[in-house]
């Protein structure tokens, strides 16, 4: 999805949560800095014209790991469960909020990470950036600039399936998705409202 396309939701949520353009402006910024590569044309390899599991990390998850196909694309701290369970994941969507030593490892073994930047995690930018060795590309939620990109959504999850459409999947299975979720904070409940109000925008009802 093109920012121009995107960006009138983009908005929304911004109003929605009161979160800050600015901030997530700035992070974004220093993501650039933080960066030495763009690994763009390696995620597309990984992704165009094949089938690609996106997995989130709710709890069934773990009940759904032998649903996996093709190409396994984690959201976060999805990455972890994977690992635990043998997985490697061919690609990790995070703004690092579940990011563990294990995420040092899988990048080294050749898992391409998705760094998103937004307004309150630049100390995890600063923290983690320099010490993922392996294939790298850095997202936003704000306009896309010089090798930091937007492909839609918002959530890591979310994003993994706008980016995996974006990038010509050929299709797209969805696991470890918990969107009615009713045990989570007021904060993360917003954010499973929007991730399903996102992800109808392209076709998938969850």
């Amino acid at each position: 999805m093109r920012f121009e396309e995107f960006e009138p939701h983009y908005l929304e949520i911004l109003d929605y949560f009161g979160f800050d353009r600015e901030g997530d402006e700035e992070a974004a910024r220093l993501l650039s800095e933080l960066l030495d590569r763009d690994d763009l044309s390696l995620l597309r390899d990984r992704i165009s014209g094949n089938v690609v599991t996106v997995c989130g990390n709710a709890e069934i998850l773990r009940e759904q790991l032998n649903d996996i196909e093709g190409v396994v694309i984690a959201a976060d701290a999805a990455a972890l469960v994977l690992y635990d369970a043998g997985i490697l994941p061919d690609v990790i969507f995070t703004d690092l909020d579940g990011a563990d030593d294990p995420f040092i490892t899988m990048s080294d073994e050749g898992a391409l990470i998705v760094v998103h930047a937004h307004g309150d995690n630049k100390p995890l930018l600063s923290r983690w950036v320099s010490r993922l060795k392996g294939p790298l590309v850095g997202t936003t939620q704000s306009r896309p600039f010089d090798g930091i990109h937007n492909f839609g959504g918002f959530t890591d999850g979310d994003r993994a399936v706008f980016a995996a459409d974006a990038l010509g999947a050929e299709k797209i299975i969805i696991l470890g998705f918990d969107l009615s979720d009713t045990s989570v904070d007021p904060m993360k409940r917003g954010k499973l409202l929007w991730a399903r109000k996102l992800l109808g925008m392209i076709g998938y009802d969850l």
